[in-house]
């Protein structure tokens, strides 16, 4: 899993870090999926081998309620029942691009243009 190379997010702090940092790049990876599927491939990562399907539902609607992750539909599972599908919304991807960008690589590297840009954007963000 790729550590922040920059501005550490608040998802990506504290005792939720690890896991939020894995189900977000599980679901940039795969698509959409079940919270059981996800708590499956997180059960796969290394030093995650140990996390119970409770800690990854409960971490899962919270990341919902903070609008980083959506119901994408529903799927029948082999017993029959309904379950619901996640995705990351556009604040999750973006998220977890912004986690990975090394901001001072990109003021060192980046075109004028770009820069004017960003800072465009924020500073139309920043007047909210």
């Amino acid at each position: 899993m790729a550590r922040s190379k920059g501005t550490e997010l608040s998802v990506f702090k504290g005792r939720e870090a690890k896991l939020n940092r894995a189900i977000f790049q599980i679901l940039a990876s795969r698509g959409p999926m079940t919270i059981y599927e996800v708590s499956k491939e997180v059960g796969i990562l290394r030093g995650l081998k140990h996390t119970k399907y409770t800690n990854v539902n409960r971490r899962m609607r919270t990341l919902e309620q903070a609008r980083f992750l959506k119901k994408a539909g529903t799927r029948k599972t082999r017993a029959g029942f309904e379950s619901s599908l996640y995705e990351l919304t556009v604040r999750g991807f973006a998220s977890t691009t912004l986690n990975q960008a090394d901001l001072n690589e990109f003021i060192e590297n980046a075109e004028d243009e770009q820069v004017l840009e960003f800072m465009t954007i924020l500073a139309s963000f920043l007047r909210f």
